[in-house]
This record gives structure tokens, sequence and C-alpha cells, in this order.
């Protein structure tokens, strides 16, 4: 797995395949690991480089980050590639670095495709879930919450434990602690003020039973975006690519070509 230092932080990352790069981010707590799929469909036919973001995998683990940081070290890869410009896919937080990157450098961005997504928030999607059920959450324990949360993040609960278990078996976790500290950098972010300068070609996915980044989220995104596409699958939660599998790689290798 090769890896590279930006500010003396250490960034792993995967590159395999040749053709048209696409770059690949994963989500909170995640690594790009879970991108097992996605990696072993697309290197056929393109160069696919993912990357661990900062305090997650292999990459440096922190005391304190923040979601610009992550940009940044996304764009640093980029150039340390050498490369002129990369098809996006990002999940979840990897949605919310792919916007940055879209934004900040829209020349580098050819196609982007947001997975689970919003544009804007106030506090970790954790809270924003619970506050927003009181009824159901009100009274529990951290990890009782967390615990029950899962029915209202994810459809297909066995398909997301067998991805779960897969990924977790090829890389390295977050303690409790790292994984406050990942949180704590994508809390409160809003680039609805700058969706319109993003150039590339935009696919939003959502699913329908997503309660952590809602359908009408991901839609506001789209709409934001100029020339945007949304979808929503229908027996999917909060990762498409995973409960949907094979609809998600058919429709992703379609909007890509």
């Amino acid at each position: 797995m090769p890896v590279f230092t930006r500010n003396d932080v250490e960034l792993f990352y995967e590159d395999n395949g040749e053709g048209q790069p696409l770059l690949l981010l994963h989500a909170l707590t995640s690594n790009s690991a879970m991108f097992y799929r996605e990696m072993d469909f697309f290197k056929q036919t393109r160069r696919v480089i993912a990357i661990d973001a900062r305090g997650h995998g292999n990459s440096s683990r922190l005391e304190q980050y923040t979601l610009q940081d992550h940009i940044e070290d996304a764009l640093a890869l980029i150039d340390h590639l050498n490369l002129t410009t990369v098809d996006v896919i990002g999940v979840s937080m990897g949605s919310y670095i792919a916007q940055g990157i879209a934004i900040q450098a829209p020349q580098k961005v050819n196609k982007l495709l947001l997975v689970a997504t919003k544009s804007h928030s106030e506090q970790a999607s954790l809270t924003e879930l619970f506050n927003r059920y009181p009824e159901k959450f009100d009274g529990l324990s951290i990890p009782e919450k967390i615990s029950k949360a899962t029915r209202y993040i994810y459809h297909d609960q066995e398909k997301v434990k067998e991805w779960n278990k897969k990924t977790a078996q090829n890389s390295r976790l977050l303690t409790n602690k790292e994984q406050g500290i990942a949180g704590d950098a994508i809390k409160e972010f809003d680039f609805r003020p700058q969706l319109s300068n993003i150039t590339a070609e935009t696919l939003v996915i959502s699913g329908k039973h997503d309660s952590l980044n809602p359908p009408e989220k991901g839609r506001e995104t789209a709409v934001a975006i100029p020339g945007a596409t949304f979808m929503e699958f229908k027996r999917s939660g909060h990762a498409p690519n995973v409960e949907q599998d094979r609809l998600f790689l058919g429709v992703t290798e379609n909007f890509l070509d």
C-alpha cells in the first residue's frame, strides 16, 4: 500500500489498474478497505485510487483535524500522482470531501458521484438523528442509542453487517477516542453558497430509508449543483453502494462511461 506525506502527516492509499483515474473517498471511521467491491470492479477498466483519510485506516492518527484538512489531503494526492483530472466517488463523509474538492479545484474533477450525502451540517449526524426521533431515543444510554440507531440508518442490516465484517478484516479500526476526533472534524460545514461553482457532471444517490442523511438532503444538494442528477435507491439506507451493490455498480459504470 503506497504512502505519501503532507505536512508530516502520512497518508496511505490504494492505486490499482490503468485508464481514467477514479478517486474513492470513504465514510466516517472507515477506510479504503470499504471499497473492496468497487476497486475489484473498476480496476478492470480504470485506474482506481482510494485514500485512507487522516485519522483513519493506516494513515496518521492525530489529536485534531478538520474537513478542510481532508479536502487538502485529497487534492495533494491528486497532485502527488500528477493527475490532470479525476472522477470522484464519495460516500457519506467522503461525499463532503468530494464536494470540497469539486468546489475548490473544479478543473480537476471530471465526474462527481455523491452517495448518502448532504451539503451542510450544524451538529453530528447521529445527534441530529437522535433529536429527530426523541420518542425513540430519549432516556437511553449512548451505547443503547447507537445500537438502536442502525435500524434507522440502514435498510438491509445483514448486507451491511457482512460488509462491515469484511472491511474490518482488512483494516485498522479506530478507538473510541479516535472516532470522536473523526466525528468532530465533520460536525459543522456548509457548502451551499459554493455548490454553484461545481462544473463536474454530477450524480447524487440517496437511500430511501436513510435517516442519517435523508433523501431530501441529497436532493437539496443535487438541486444546488448545476445540471446534477438525483437518484433515490428504494431498498437502501445510508449505504446504497452496499445494500443495493449490483444496482450501484451498474448505475455508476453507466454514469462514468
